[in-house]
């Protein structure tokens, strides 16, 4: 089973859009895929047309030997399950400090879907707390899409340094480009900065496009709706990208 964070310390950066898009692709592929909606927010769930709501809330889930199959949703999809949102998430730092060992929490949470998954993305919410601590402990890859600004560039050495910091030495990062408007010199002149100073940028790239916008409407993976919009062939790209190290 691997385990892919889709994280970012900046928001509005297409964390969503991202992990909903390749989840899809994961399970169209014939891989068992599960989504965890770890944001209070629940644009995930609400991509998937389910209820941000979880039984217990996140202080069920941080319970010991707390059983997750019976919160799990299947979506519309074949292949693809989700673990809702619940707004209660808000809450998972303080209830995280309260355990023992708290960075190793969602870790031992997700060891029970080995043999059950092939894949499952962690839908993440922005920001450098004890969360993104448990996050980066239970993951195996970071994918972490980065708009080409100077804020983003500070976001990434950021990241970069906490994953240092916290000696997580078999944490895989992966950056991508999102929200890219090649009409903007300023994307284009980054763009090149950023790809000669960090090789291991991938090369596709998700565009700042109106389609995206759309799954809001149609509240599905837009690589389900629309797979022949360059929005749709830029996360097929990104997909193909991860298949090396999945």
């Amino acid at each position: 089973m691997k385990i892919i964070a889709v994280y970012a310390i900046k928001g509005g950066v297409g964390k969503t859009a991202t992990a909903v898009n390749l989840a899809y692709l994961s399970a169209k592929q014939g891989l068992r895929t599960l989504i965890w909606d770890l944001d209070a927010q629940g644009a995930c769930s609400y991509y998937f047309r389910i209820k941000p709501k979880v039984k217990g809330g996140t202080k069920g889930l941080l319970k010991n030997k707390a059983d997750l199959d019976h919160l799990i949703k299947g979506t519309d999809f074949d292949g693809l399950d989700l673990l809702p949102a619940d707004f209660s998430n808000r809450n998972f730092d303080l209830l995280l400090d309260d355990k023992k060992k708290p960075t190793q929490q969602l870790r031992k949470l997700l060891q029970q879907f080995e043999g059950q998954y092939d894949v499952v993305f962690l839908d993440c919410p922005p920001g450098i707390t004890l969360l993104s601590e448990a996050i980066l402990t239970a993951a195996e890859i970071v994918l972490s899409p980065i708009i080409p600004t100077t804020l983003s560039l500070r976001t990434l050495e950021q990241l970069k340094a906490f994953i240092q910091a916290n000696k997580l030495d078999n944490l895989q990062f992966v950056p991508f480009f999102s929200m890219v408007d090649r009409r903007k010199k300023s994307h284009l002149d980054y763009l090149q900065a950023f790809t000669e100073q960090y090789p291991e940028f991938l090369k596709a790239m998700i565009p700042n496009a109106s389609e995206i916008e759309r799954m809001g409407i149609e509240r599905m993976p837009l690589t389900a709706f629309d797979c022949k919009t360059r929005s749709a062939k830029a996360y097929q790209q990104l997909w193909q990208e991860l298949q090396p190290i999945i």
